[in-house]
Formats: C-alpha cells, structure tokens, sequence
C-alpha cells in the first residue's frame, strides 16, 4: 500500500514557538486515524502543519508522492488535503449549496452526493450558513471538504458540542466516506470510545511527539494505554 500523506522530521509551530519537534507519520489509502491526546499535545498544530498554517521549522509533507511542502493552504487545498477545522469556516453569507460549489473540484464526490449522505443539508440547500444549526453547519464543513476531491481528509473534533444523535449520524457518515475508496482521513477526537469503532489505527501525542501507535483493536483491548496518556478508564479522553 502506497502513501498518500507522508510527513518526514517535521519541525514546526508558531511564531518562536516549536510545537512539533520532530514529526514523521504516514497513512496509506483507507486508512483512518484517530489522532489522540491532552489538551496542547500538538494534536490540532499537527492539523494546520498538514493543511499550511503553521510556521515550518524544517521537515516535509508529501501528498501521495508529490512534495507540497512549499505551497500555501489554498494551493495544498487544491492539490487534495480537504480540512474541516474546530471553527467549521462555513461561509455564512452564502447558501449551504453555494458553499459547496465554490470550492467545488472534479471527481466523485459532488453536491448531489453530499445531499445522499446529509439529506438535510437538502431539505436546507437554499439556507444561508448562518441559519444553521451547529449539526447543520458541521455536516456543511465536511460536505464543502467533499466536494474538493480530496486525498486526505482532515477532521478537528468533529462531533464537540453536538448532540448524541448528530453526533451517531455523523460518524455513520464518516464511516460512508472512509470507505468510499482514494482517500485517507485524520480525525482528532476528544472522546477516544467515539472514535475507536471508526478509525483503524490510532496515534497519541504528548509533548508534540508520537507516544503511542496501534491499531484501534489493539487500544480497545489494552484501556491501560488510555488511562496512561489520556487519563480517562475506557470513558472520555479530555
């Protein structure tokens, strides 16, 4: 199985600030990875270093063979790394259809096919973004991340602040997507039970460094790990 992300000794953070000493990771197609930790392990730094938005230290990004270490966010956007941040970034002066297709790229993933998933995002296609519920609106950002075509999909806790029924619909979702083939996903998740049952391998942070990397079975199977790093028996990893 080829790459599709590859980050090699990357070294990056904000302003003076070295967050991510030394970072190598690679996931490979259909490959979901739920990426845990404390609060300020690096988990979101590592998010926008993917996307662009850090400043870099040193190290590299490649996206399935090709270096984008160099581009900006909009240019890696277009190259294939879909991002749906904390703060969802909907346009909220646009249609929930509008937002969709002005970022709208090629290939199988169109608005059609987000209105499959998210039969509500249809029922409220002519709603601005900003007559969303939270649900609504964090359905959008993934969907708007969809209809980018992207290689990897980039997820920041996902499911914070919704209720447990959006939050059931939208890791079934997630689900649907990691499985729909050409693309590679990181979800970073507060709640580790959540996304265990998804994600099938799983990376834990401290101190901007990997400390731990197994399979999601494996972690399941072994809660001492969890209340290790995560201070949490089996519950939730805050």
């Amino acid at each position: 199985m080829s790459d599709l992300l590859a980050i090699d000794a990357l070294r990056a953070g904000y302003g003076e600030a070295v967050v991510l000493p030394s970072m190598s990771l690679t996931l490979g197609e259909g490959q979901v990875l739920a990426l845990l930790g404390r609060n300020g392990t690096g988990k979101t730094t590592l998010i926008n270093s993917i996307v662009g938005i850090t400043r870099r230290f040193g190290g590299t990004v490649a996206l399935g063979g090709r270096d984008i270490t160099a581009m900006r966010p909009d240019q890696r956007a277009r190259a294939g790394i879909g991002w749906v941040p904390q703060e969802r970034n909907i346009f909220r002066s646009l249609t929930v259809e509008e937002n969709m297709t002005a970022v709208a790229q090629p290939g199988p993933w169109t608005v059609d096919k987000v209105y499959e998933m998210f039969p509500r995002l249809k029922e409220r296609r002519g709603n601005f973004g900003n007559q969303l519920s939270g649900g609504e609106q964090q359905m959008l950002a993934i969907g708007r991340a969809l209809t980018l075509n992207p290689k990897v999909l980039l997820l920041d806790e996902p499911t914070e602040g919704l209720a447990p029924i959006i939050v059931e619909e939208l890791l079934k979702a997630l689900g649907t997507i990691t499985r729909s083939g050409g693309i590679c996903s990181i979800i970073v998740e507060q709640n580790a039970q959540k996304i265990l049952g998804l994600a099938d391998r799983v990376v834990i942070l401290e101190r901007g460094a990997i400390v731990h990397d197994a399979a999601s079975h494996a972690l399941k199977a072994d809660p001492a790990v969890l209340e290790r790093y995560l201070g949490v028996a089996g519950a939730a990893a805050h």
